[in-house]
């Protein structure tokens, strides 16, 4: 055999060697702990708590407080946009002035807000 033969033959059997990730000769993989797998998904939440559910519970009560301390002669805004002048309230409900002898009884919760005036 001449030089160049036996060099093509080596550089030959060396390409054909398997990788180190085929099959059999793999290294065995580690896995994550389920803790920190955990830690970011805590993270997410008490994010999302602080940024979105606490603001919208804070806006809540202060709703509901408001709507608790309405008395007659109030002029408030219901939920769909319509005004009026609370004429009687009652627990569950507000009697509401729309319109100069135009009455309409209403739920308290659907009162969105305070007008001055």
């Amino acid at each position: 055999m001449n030089e160049t033969e036996v060099t093509a033959t080596e550089t030959v059997a060396t390409e054909v060697q398997p990788a180190e990730g085929a099959a059999g000769t793999a290294a065995p993989r580690q896995q994550q702990s389920g803790f920190g797998m955990m830690v970011p998904m805590l993270l997410i939440l008490a994010i999302f708590y602080f940024m979105m559910i606490r603001p919208q519970q804070r806006k809540e009560r202060e709703r509901r407080k408001m709507i608790e301390e309405l008395r007659a002669g109030a002029k408030i805004v219901f939920a769909g946009g319509l005004m009026g002048r609370i004429v009687e309230a009652t627990e569950k409900t507000f009697k509401v002035e729309i319109a100069t002898g135009t009455v309409i009884e209403i739920d308290r919760g659907s009162v969105s807000g305070v007008c001055a005036g």
